[in-house]
């Protein structure tokens, strides 16, 4: 396994300045003192939980994954943000970056997100908060401007919004950045979609879907531009997943409604491949709600009107959040954690549009259920 060399952390990151931090400032929205390399605290012998992965993959195939941990069996106040990498194809990892806020609290950091923007760059979001879901909580962000490198040098973090942002940003037809931003359960139009006109220099909430009060969860909101120039926004909620539909651009949109999407409360996955069909990745059918077990890729011919295929990734209890990339090779890569305080996995599954028709494995390069990482230790023992 390549060893990488410790990452220099420099500059700025060109999103929004905050304003200037002074005593006043509440502690959750205070830079986080150590965005580096994982020490002691941060083994992988030290952790009683980790969960809540997300993926991205360079244009030469470097491999980055991210999720959030903690020395206790629990989200709370122990938990960090986890870097890792892979130049290997996903066959070995190593462990790079952590971002923790204050050791042992009160402020954590989780729900991070990776994303290669077209220009190049690996951004590495997180949030930020004291307390499960606490607010006033944050959207941050650092990125790397050479990505596929082994040593690449980070830009300095920088508080984004307020909130939570754990799905992955997309690009609109119109060259527009967007932002699934949430205010999570705190506050009435919620799930916000945040558009950047000058490729991240700058970022501004355009509109929001509101979530009706006895339906709202976490809203762990994605959008999929329509052919049509519509916006389809689709959200966790009580009862599954809601949607609704911006047909100006995201400026307003209609109070979000249930969709035939049958789905626990969990976060899901849905994507525009290379060929410009839609990838869901859901739990179990999709005309039926299960538990968070049988984590299964479909495809969509209609823009989401009807799914078809059904490739099983996971069939166990305890698999859950699902995010990925598609490359130019037409190879999908999603990533999902398996019980998070028990034997703390995180998986890869790797196959093409093909297996998902064919509702089972024929292609060559897939492989699934592929190890990224092996946690243990923290205040309880691993399971036998």
């Amino acid at each position: 396994m390549r060893k990488l060399m410790i990452y220099s952390l420099f500059g700025l990151l060109f999103l929004n300045p905050v304003e200037s931090i002074h005593a006043e400032t509440p502690q959750a929205e205070k830079s986080p003192k150590h965005v580096g390399p994982p020490q002691e605290l941060h083994s992988i012998h030290n952790r009683g939980f980790q969960g809540i992965p997300s993926f991205a993959i360079t244009p030469k195939g470097r491999m980055w994954a991210t999720w959030y941990a903690g020395i206790s069996p629990a989200e709370d106040h122990n938990n960090y943000v986890v870097l890792s990498t892979s130049d290997d194809g996903g066959e070995s990892w190593q462990e790079v970056m952590v971002v923790d806020p204050d050791k042992d609290g009160p402020v954590r950091t989780f729900d991070p997100e990776l994303w290669v923007s077209p220009d190049g760059k690996l951004y590495w979001f997180w949030a930020q908060a004291i307390g499960h879901g606490g607010f006033p909580g944050g959207v941050w962000a650092i990125t790397a401007d050479d990505p596929e490198s082994a040593q690449p040098k980070w830009n300095a973090p920088r508080r984004i919004n307020d909130g939570v942002m754990m799905c992955k940003p997309l690009v609109l037809t119109t060259g527009e950045w967007v932002l699934p931003t949430s205010l999570w359960r705190t506050k009435d139009n919620s799930a916000q979609m945040m558009v950047s006109k000058d490729l991240g220099k700058s970022w501004k909430v355009r509109g929001a879907s509101n979530v009706p009060q006895k339906d709202r969860q976490f809203d762990e909101h994605m959008f999929v531009e329509r052919k049509n120039g519509s916006i389809w926004l689709l959200a966790r909620t009580n009862y599954g997943i809601g949607e609704s539909v911006s047909t100006d651009r995201g400026v307003t949109w209609p109070e979000l409604v249930p969709s035939t999407i049958s789905h626990p409360s969990a976060r899901f996955f849905v994507r525009r491949l290379n060929s410009g069909n839609l990838l869901l990745v859901k739990h179990g059918p999709i005309e039926k709600r299960t538990g968070r077990s049988h984590l299964t890729a479909y495809l969509s011919e209609d823009d989401g009107k009807t799914w078809g295929g059904g490739l099983l990734l996971d069939e166990r209890s305890g698999v859950s959040y699902p995010d990925g990339q598609q490359t130019k090779d037409g190879l999908i890569h999603i990533i999902y954690d398996y019980s998070r305080t028990g034997d703390r996995h995180i998986l890869l599954a790797t196959f093409q549009e093909e297996d998902v028709r064919a509702v089972k494995v024929v292609s060559k390069k897939a492989h699934l259920r592929q190890i990224v990482s092996d946690a243990d230790g923290g205040i309880v023992k691993k399971k036998p």
